[in-house]
């Protein structure tokens, strides 16, 4: 069966190819925004500090369910204990919501490398920018194009396409952010945005900022979505879980880095504001560099390193959907690639839409539709799979079972599992507790309460599970 699905050539493929569905928009225009919105150094300890804490526990989660699965995230973990692929169903649809509207971004961004080999900025940014997405069709192309590059990736397969890809594609990223880095930190005044995004004033660490860095760990590396489960799948069994799980927080962490010092340096340098949220990349950054010397060949490396970025993003998102209809539906690779492509081009025209004529056209809230999917995704679909994903660890599938499939059997090290568990069965489901409830709207005592009880079940449900252990021993 795993011959037929596939598997990685090298541990090290699996490692870029992880870490590049990891390695996304989120990295490279959230993460430097959120850190300028919240304080800067501040938002960074947070976010570092969640990393170890969560990001970590459930990067290995989803590894250890996806290679003892073998299969797609509904397959793999209905294959480990009948009736919960269900867990799995949230994160193939998260993908597949998610791939609709992340590929509209993604199609901005090789509008820009076209614009900036062309010569640059030829009028106010801002106005470049907003008659470009509101303009209708060009958008919608541009989208295209990035699905028939997604889908031709995918086409070939784990081995001969997505980790050939991630190969190529992952090594030219980290040299080209280290270009853009060193250039953004030698200009003037540049040393103020680098203070203000390492120097953390820990006055500015409130509730807001923590559930701000929370909500961004789980959606730069891909958590609760299915990506590490399909992904880990494909792994042979002496691979050590482990180490990848650690390399991949870390490959995506130092991106994230690099990011606010290619992008927080610049913008004090030119005396921006550094909370410009969504234009940052698209309005603040052109700015940038129409202003500085060399700024069209910087524009270019720019646009190219975050349209790789977004690339192997895609790759992981439509495989996700790939793996699935072709485990449980039984299309061949091809078959299911050019099926799940053609659905997501239909759903890009109303979320590219959504900036022009569907603009006012209000879905569900006063949001439309692209607004709509975005706070479907993030706020719901993305905590609610990771929570169930801790639910699963923590008190549905046996301990010892995933004991052994960690540790391979006794062969691979790892002293810290009772603690690892113990993260993932209490901490890992109070934080997301805390973002979904907060997402539906419950606040002060109410969610106090709300995770006083969660917990006062957690506690219940444990003294549950080592009660039945002891009377099966």
């Amino acid at each position: 069966m795993s011959n037929e699905r596939g598997n990685w050539g090298s541990s090290v493929g699996f490692v870029l190819a992880a870490a590049g569905s990891a390695i996304g928009l989120g990295n490279l225009w959230k993460f430097p925004y959120l850190a300028g919105k919240n304080g800067g150094g501040a938002f960074v300890i947070v976010y570092l500090s969640l990393i170890v804490i969560l990001g970590f526990s459930l990067m290995l989660g989803e590894m250890v369910i996806g290679r003892r699965g073998k299969s797609d995230a509904f397959g793999s973990y209905n294959n480990i204990k009948k009736g919960w692929g269900f867990i799995g169903i949230f994160g193939i649809l998260c993908c597949f919501i998610i791939y609709s509207y992340y590929v509209v971004i993604a199609g901005w961004i090789v509008k820009y490398i076209g614009m900036f080999v062309r010569g640059g900025l030829t009028e106010d940014p801002v106005a470049t920018f907003g008659n470009f997405i509101s303009s209708g069709t060009s958008p919608i192309v541009y989208s295209f194009i990035v699905v028939i590059v997604t889908a031709l990736i995918v086409l070939k397969g784990v081995s001969g396409g997505i980790e050939k890809a991630s190969k190529i594609m992952m090594p030219v990223l980290f040299i080209f952010m280290l270009i853009i880095v060193v250039r953004s930190v030698t200009l003037p005044n540049a040393m103020e945005g680098i203070k203000y995004f390492l120097k953390p004033d820990f006055s500015q660490i409130t509730p807001s900022v923590v559930i701000a860095a929370l909500g961004q760990v789980f959606f730069s590396l891909s958590l609760g979505m299915g990506a590490m489960i399909t992904y880990g799948s494909y792994l042979s069994k002496d691979t050590n879980l482990v180490k990848s799980a650690f390399y991949i927080p870390v490959l995506d962490t130092l991106i994230a880095l690099l990011a606010g010092l290619a992008i927080l340096p610049a913008v004090f340098s030119f005396g921006l504001e550094p909370t410009a949220g969504p234009g940052l990349i698209f309005i603040t950054l052109p700015k940038v560099f129409a202003s500085m010397p060399m700024g069209n060949m910087f524009g270019i490396i720019f646009f190219v390193l975050v349209l790789f970025a977004a690339l192997t993003s895609t790759i992981s998102l439509l495989e996700v959907v790939v793996s699935y209809v072709v485990d449980q539906i039984k299309l061949d690779r091809k078959k299911a690639t050019i099926l799940v492509s053609a659905l997501i081009a239909v759903f890009a025209i109303p979320n590219s839409h959504s900036f022009g004529p569907l603009a006012k056209l209000e879905v569900f809230f006063g949001l439309n539709f692209f607004d709509f999917l975005g706070y479907l995704t993030d706020n719901i679909l993305l905590p609610l799979g990771g929570l169930l994903l801790c639910i699963f660890l923590g008190f549905i599938w046996d301990k010892e079972e995933i004991k052994k499939e960690i540790t391979n059997d006794g062969e691979v090290g790892f002293p810290f599992f009772s603690l690892w568990m113990i993260g993932v069965k209490y901490l890992g489901i109070q934080l997301l507790a805390l973002i979904l409830l907060q997402a539906l709207g419950v606040q002060g005592s109410t969610l106090s309460f709300s995770l006083a009880t969660v917990f006062m079940l957690q506690i219940f449900f444990d003294i549950l599970g080592n009660r039945k252990r002891v009377k099966t021993t």
